[in-house]
């Protein structure tokens, strides 16, 4: 991400697309990966896999209370422990602390979104709504894990990018242009719909 950080804040995404067959199933091969993660298992999901997030090195020390909702949050850098109400998870990386995307840090705000009273702003009436208890301790150490996972494939996708980049790539004039039907969203299936499909 850093090598295009200028290019990414200029709207229209441009990708480098390598001619390079065996390059770009390795491409193809890493983006499956991050979104089977991202899914937590749920999509791209190989022979091989469970079909759940892999288990990283992060643990719970102390579980989450399935009573009531956490009322704050904290998190130790030095000893690089999470506290969660009256959890604690370790060892977090600072890295995965502070993980972000778009400028949102990725932890703090599904935290901040599961704590008593969010700081959050509202919405609208729905935001009232919510689960009356969560799974704290399980759901955080997969989004946790997940993160482990994600930081650990970083390198080798930098390493492909760098590779496709000096590789011979198509140009804009060499793809096709896409016709009006083809730039419409997808149709999707109402659930009374997909409740008639033959099984």
């Amino acid at each position: 991400m850093a090598r295009f950080w200028d290019e990414l804040g200029q709207p229209s995404p441009r990708l480098p697309i390598t001619k390079d067959a065996a390059l770009f199933n390795q491409v193809a091969n890493l983006g499956g990966r991050l979104i089977y993660l991202h899914t937590y298992g749920q999509r791209f999901v190989r022979p091989e896999d469970d079909g759940i997030v892999p288990q990283g090195a992060v643990r719970c020390t102390k579980a989450v209370s399935l009573d009531e909702y956490p009322e704050d949050s904290r998190y130790d850098q030095d000893t690089q422990t999470l506290r969660v109400g009256d959890g604690e998870f370790a060892p977090v990386a600072p890295e995965i602390w502070n993980y972000s995307v778009s400028s949102l840090q990725i932890v703090k705000s599904w935290l901040d979104y599961r704590k008593l009273k969010s700081d959050r702003k509202k919405s609208s009436r729905l935001d009232d709504i919510r689960p009356e208890r969560w799974d704290f301790t399980q759901e955080l150490l997969e989004l946790l894990w997940l993160l482990e996972a994600t930081l650990e494939l970083q390198p080798e996708g930098e390493a492909l990018l760098e590779e496709v980049c000096a590789s011979n790539t198509f140009s804009q004039s060499e793809l096709p242009i896409p016709t009006d039907a083809e730039r419409q969203p997808p149709k999707t299936q109402s659930a009374a719909q997909v409740a008639l499909l033959p099984e």
